[in-house]
């Protein structure tokens, strides 16, 4: 009896062995074929896939070029500020004057408070005024372009008249040719240099700046370029129209 069960056992366990072996080598010779089966159905989950995948990239380099593009601008905007201050100090080096008793401070930034509809081409008021050791005459830039001059001072604010006025005048040179002139505003934006003798090569683009006028207003204040001839009269003298260095249609603040 135990040598049957012993039999019986043996042939059960040599069986179960046998089916194991065929079973694994049935799987292993299926191996391919799953792998194809699989390779297909990836491609074929990779098509609705396609387009998400694309927008994911169109995102990214998106976020990339604005993120470089805000540093640029922030950049550009830095240097600008920088280039405006160059110029005011050159002006300062090359006349030999100063615009406050402190030969070595630095420009002061000024808030507009009022810009009237009315008078919006001739003056504006700033919140700097006495206590700020700021004086009637006093040059007003923006950009490190003259755009007008203190006319008038209170302990806490001033009014400053624009180039843009009619009522402002100031000599001014034109750098290339060095010939004198009177710039002035027309009251409606535009501003003009009178009194150029006429047939002197005058050009558009030619650099205009202040003449020695006084103290407080050295020359060598970059004003803006010659845009356009006007008129020549028939006394000699021809008039231009100036292209402003500073955008003169709306602003926030100067500096002085």
């Amino acid at each position: 009896m135990d040598n049957t069960r012993n039999n019986t056992r043996q042939w059960v366990h040599g069986l179960t062995a046998l089916i194991l072996g065929l079973f694994l080598l049935g799987i292993s010779s299926s191996l391919g074929v799953v792998k194809n089966i699989v390779d297909l159905w990836g491609t074929l989950l990779s098509v609705p896939e396609y387009p998400a995948v694309v927008m994911r990239e169109i995102y990214l380099d998106w976020r990339a070029w604005t993120r470089d593009k805000n540093s640029l601008n922030r950049e550009v905007k830095q240097l600008r500020e920088e280039n405006a201050q160059l110029r005011i100090e050159l002006a300062k080096l090359t006349s030999g004057k100063i615009y406050s008793d402190d030969k070595n401070s630095e420009s002061k930034t000024a808030r507009v408070t009022l810009r009237a509809p009315m008078s919006w081409w001739n003056e504006i008021r700033i919140d700097r005024g006495e206590v700020d050791k700021i004086t009637q005459g006093l040059p007003v830039f923006y950009n490190g372009y003259l755009i007008g001059r203190v006319s008038t001072v209170s302990s806490m604010s001033s009014w400053a008249e624009l180039i843009t006025s009619p009522s402002f005048m100031i000599p001014a040179v034109i750098e290339e040719t060095r010939e004198l002139g009177v710039v002035v505003g027309d009251g409606n934006g535009t501003v003009l240099m009178r009194y150029i003798p006429a047939g002197r090569g005058v050009k558009d683009g030619m650099k205009v700046s202040t003449a020695m006028i006084g103290e407080q207003l050295p020359p060598g204040l970059p004003i803006g370029k010659i845009a356009s001839e006007v008129s020549s009269g028939s006394d000699g003298y021809a008039t231009y129209r100036i292209d402003p260095g500073a955008d003169l249609s709306r602003f926030y603040t100067v500096s002085y």
